[in-house]
């Protein structure tokens, strides 16, 4: 059953925590019906700043306005932001500036926006730079724990990268907010498990739908999501990967320098680990077509996933 996008779910917490956080102001380069940042503007305009098609400007307004006491949430599409990288660098990274960047529309699960509005390359991108944080959750009640975390006890430069389209609810009912660390949904007999799959953002939903498919083939798989990718947890991934038969990552993103390298060098610190599979954007760019269509085409979906899987444990045998 489909949720929430989770960048409505981001419109909709910074829009809550403002009422709390006055020191909460929004920048938006003309993008903020789709940002969902219009949901703070309405209720807040006289902290909502529309800064135009201008996001370099927009990028330097907010360092000034994070060292002048303010916590600025500037919003735009993934690529627009990251688009702007040496302004990123040295406004915001080198700065040290207490600044949230919101990267929406991540991913070929745009769809029919096409290959130029395709954020494939902004998680590499922003894990490259010191000092900033990398953020991506799994569902609408994920991004609003992330979004509390961001306001309430992170300091300095983070990015947070948020869905178009809307994505399932699969945040456990009651489970603990750990942030920085991995999150077992889908846990299984440990003397059973072969498979350990990872997910990020709309990743995390289709390594659910690849373990159930697997499991009606005897092929037993655990799922773990990883809503924080800088800092990653790496001793999470060094504790689960004694015993299993592969580890596959799934993202929305280009398997460069995401989730799947991010897990590459955790395992690289281990003298003997299990093969690595990355599904995902294969050094490739986006097209036009429906979302679904694009997951099938870049072999992230969950019926991609599962063959993939079953695929790299027989060649391994």
């Amino acid at each position: 059953m489909s949720g929430k996008a989770t960048r409505q779910a981001f419109g909709e917490s910074l829009a809550k925590l403002g009422e709390t956080h006055r020191e909460i102001v929004v920048l938006d380069a003309d993008l903020a019906k789709s940002t969902k940042s219009e949901l703070f503007a309405k209720k807040f305009p006289e902290r909502f700043f529309e800064m135009g098609i201008a996001e370099a400007n927009m990028i330097g307004a907010a360092s000034g306005l994070a060292f002048a006491g303010k916590l600025p949430f500037l919003c735009s599409f993934g690529c627009f932001l990251t688009g702007r990288y040496d302004t990123i660098r040295l406004s915001v990274a080198y700065s040290q500036a207490n600044v949230r960047l919101v990267g929406t529309h991540a991913g070929v699960g745009i769809g029919d926006d096409g290959h130029s509005q395709m954020g494939l390359e902004d998680v590499t991108l922003m894990r490259a730079l010191p000092t900033m944080g990398v953020f991506q959750p799994m569902d609408a009640r994920e991004t609003e724990l992330v979004m509390d975390y961001l306001v309430k006890e992170w300091k300095g430069p983070a990015y947070l990268r948020l869905t178009r389209q809307n994505l399932p609810d699969l945040y456990p009912q009651g489970a603990v907010f750990r942030p920085g660390k991995l999150m077992s949904i889908r846990q299984i007999d440990s003397s059973r498990t072969q498979v350990a799959l990872i997910g990020t953002g709309a990743g995390t939903a289709e390594a659910m739908k690849a373990a159930q498919l697997l499991s009606e083939r005897g092929i037993e798989a655990q799922v773990w999501n990883a809503h924080s990718l800088k800092p990653f947890d790496e001793e999470g991934i060094r504790q689960m990967a004694p015993g299993l038969k592969l580890i596959a990552t799934v993202e929305d993103h280009s398997v460069i320098g995401g989730l799947g390298s991010c897990v590459a060098e955790a395992l690289s610190q281990l003298p003997q680990h299990p093969p690595l599979v990355k599904f995902g954007v294969q050094d490739l760019f986006g097209q036009s077509g429906e979302g679904e269509e694009l997951f099938e085409l870049y072999g992230l979906s969950g019926r991609k996933v599962a063959e993939g899987v079953e695929r790299a444990l027989k060649s391994s045998h």
